[in-house]
């Protein structure tokens, strides 16, 4: 049989390919949590994925082989990290079973009847998804939710709501080894953030011509009526509007949005700003979130929320009491050095990350630890553009670009270290790179000092450095 689901009513048992990744055992725990009898596999499992799976007693066989399809499952998922080659999926396909991938799922399973709140975008999707659904949370709307990260305030990626919405991110990533189509082209979206369109992925769009091309798909299945809103301060959304049926309002800094935020300032752990529409203050919004881009990202989510009908008041209540996302600017250990683990690793991102922990401890030695291990940043294609970015911080310390036997790179391909430290001290900064995450984490040891802040940056666990080191700061190991 080719990709297709079988009526709903005939499922009952549903095997997840590639379970590991972090959509994938959020769908496989929403699937568990509405009655299905689901299994996994996976080739490596670890935290947070193992962590959620064996929480909701899913279980996981090790390694893609033929007999994990025993008994023969009723739907097989496809993780979009897996090939047509892999051993499994052969299986899947000699033996006729119904398969499908994660992004169809969710739409046939999850999204059906619900109005579909999609936030989409280069930067802050995850944390602006998170947000969008604690301020329906709060104002009693009981949203659904499935986001790329542990939302703090429901204890994991997902939640299923028995409200009208359904809030999820929209991810720009291809959808499965049959489906090369970017996965939120599948989500039916009856309104829209759109946060930023930069140049990102670089393993699969070809430039930022390609990526802006994705956008314009999704904008144009918006239907006349849906409120779509669209930040002003990225040139290519404006690109992506263009063949878009509904009508656009901006948000952002730039003077021409429709949604503004002004008067911004850190004060008391908290960043303050107001909100400005067409010109009119309209109310003054406190969030524990720090930085520009998280005003960006609490701004339109302000906006959207306005269009569906919430209150100033109510939208102020859910945006104060939203405690964010694990791993976005998440605060691990405060003193005698503040350190925070966060998952920049695009140079717009490590820029508002930078700015973000300044205004938040004014006055502090800021260290920043980055790790290029994405499909992008581990290419020379910002080889100029991190430097620039690194800049804000007072010493810097690059990993070596991670390696990935699934995306090997030649030399001339790969992202020179070297190259940006070289850059950074002629800038005058204090930048060095080390070899190996325990000789960085040696290095932090012995040369921070108390006041010192130290941001670790990285899409991945990074040696689990950043908790290895708070864990020194608070004392708990020599």
């Amino acid at each position: 049989m080719s990709e297709e689901v079988p009526p709903l009513e005939r499922i009952r048992r549903i095997h997840l390919i590639a379970v590991a990744g972090v959509g994938m055992a959020s769908l496989a725990g929403m699937l568990r949590s509405r009655g299905y009898e689901v299994t996994g596999s996976d080739q490596n499992v670890y935290p947070p994925a193992s962590t959620l799976l064996e929480r909701l007693a899913i279980p996981v066989r090790t390694g893609f082989r033929p007999e994990n399809l025993e008994p023969p499952p009723d739907l097989v998922i496809v993780g979009n990290a897996v090939s047509r080659t892999n051993a499994e999926v052969e299986a899947v396909l000699a033996r006729g079973l119904p398969y499908t991938s994660m992004a169809e799922a969710l739409r046939r399973f999850f999204l059906a009847g619900k109005r579909s709140l999609v936030v989409a975008g280069t930067h802050g999707k995850t944390t602006s998804t998170a947000l969008l659904a604690r301020v329906l949370e709060a104002a009693g709307r009981d949203p659904g939710l499935m986001v790329g990260g542990e939302a703090l305030d429901f204890g994991g990626n997902f939640r299923l709501g028995n409200g009208a919405d359904f809030v999820i991110e929209g991810d720009e990533y291809d959808t499965a080894f049959f489906d090369k189509e970017p996965k939120f082209l599948h989500y039916e979206p009856k309104a829209l953030i759109l946060t930023a369109i930069e140049f990102d992925h670089a393993d699969i769009y070809r430039d930022v011509d390609q990526v802006t091309a994705a956008f314009v798909k999704l904008c144009r299945l918006l239907p006349r009526d849906a409120p779509l809103i669209a930040c002003a301060d990225f040139p290519r959304v404006a690109i992506a509007l263009g063949e878009a049926a509904a009508t656009a309002e901006s948000f952002g800094f730039a003077a021409n949005a429709d949604w503004r935020a002004v008067d911004i300032r850190d004060e008391n752990q908290r960043t303050r700003f107001t909100a400005v529409v067409r010109g009119r203050s309209e109310i003054e919004i406190a969030t524990r979130l720090m930085g520009e881009m998280n005003v960006r990202n609490s701004l339109g989510v302000y906006a959207l929320c306005r269009r569906l009908g919430l209150s100033p008041e109510e939208i102020r209540e859910g945006i104060g009491s939203f405690r964010g996302v694990r791993r976005r600017q998440e605060v691990l250990a405060e003193e005698p050095v503040t350190v925070l683990d966060d998952f920049a690793h695009h140079p717009t991102a490590i820029a508002g990350t930078i700015e973000a922990v300044r205004r938040r401890y004014p006055g502090r030695r800021l260290w920043a630890v980055f790790e290029p291990r994405s499909n992008t940043s581990r290419r020379r294609i910002f080889q100029q553009e991190f430097p620039a970015a690194l800049a804000g911080a007072d010493r810097v310390i690059l990993a070596q670009v991670f390696y990935k036997e699934t995306d090997a790179l030649a030399p001339d391909e790969r992202l020179s270290v070297d190259g940006v430290v070289a850059e950074l001290r002629r800038r005058e900064l204090d930048a060095e790179t080390l070899p190996t995450t325990n000789e960085i984490l040696e290095r932090l040891r012995r040369e921070t000092r108390a006041g010192d802040v130290v941001v670790f940056m990285s899409n991945g666990a990074f040696g689990g450095i950043p908790s290895r080191f708070a864990a020194i700061v608070d004392g708990r190991i020599d």
